[in-house]
């Protein structure tokens, strides 16, 4: 399982326990308690562990434009979408935490495929809600500053983008492919970090195929 998912399901678990104990101690204390309210009690607590649905803008809707401090390479500097966008598709990653294992191998992997990116029209973006000190860190070590990394620490684009991590002070694992137009041309959710650069990768593909077809009517 990917670090993000483990992190909200214990977040929901410890909820639904703290909930049961909670209850379960005030039961003692009435000297009341039956099968029937345990077995009630502990699918309340099974309701509360479970993972949400994550939340994701459909494609098809219109990317909510934004600017973060952002870094890359050492070099702090804003980051704002509608003028990424000026220069062709963007594709804007969030990710939970900068130096984890699963948003490392994404970050990673994103750096290994920018040639592919690039061939394509397309830049990256991965925002997170980490700090811009620790996020220049790992521009400079895990990525060789091969593209931006914006620092969205009070989660305000994630809200925008339906990314922010219920309860926790993180972004969900949501991958974004934006047309010029700012139109979303996909949404991936997929909590496997390797198929968000495979899946936004085709995505850029297949636009830039109907965008070359409409050219030639």
């Amino acid at each position: 399982m990917p670090e993000d998912g483990p992190r909200h399901t214990l977040c929901g678990r410890l909820s639904g326990i703290l909930v049961l104990t909670l209850i379960l101690r005030g039961a003692r204390m009435s000297r009341r308690v039956t099968l029937t309210s345990l077995s009630a009690l502990f699918g309340l607590s099974l309701a509360l562990s479970a993972p949400a649905a994550n939340a994701a803008l459909p494609q098809g809707s219109e990317a909510p434009n934004f600017t973060l401090p952002s870094t890359q390479n050492g070099r702090v500097k804003p980051y704002i979408l509608r003028d990424a966008l000026s220069k062709g598709p963007v594709v804007l990653y969030f990710y939970p935490a900068a130096f984890t294992k699963g948003c490392t191998a994404e970050a990673n992997g994103f750096a290994d495929a920018m040639p592919r990116f690039t061939a394509l029209g397309a830049t990256v973006i991965g925002v997170s809600m980490d700090g811009i000190d620790k996020l220049d860190d790992f521009s400079v070590s895990q990525i060789r500053g091969l593209f931006p990394l914006a620092s969205d620490t009070d989660g305000k684009v994630a809200r925008l983008y339906d990314a922010k991590m219920p309860m926790l002070d993180i972004a969900q694992r949501v991958t974004y492919v934006i047309a010029p137009s700012r139109r979303i041309i996909a949404t991936i959710s997929s909590e496997t970090p390797a198929n968000h650069i495979e899946k936004a990768l085709a995505a850029l593909q297949a636009f830039k195929s109907v965008t070359a077809e409409n050219q030639k009517k």
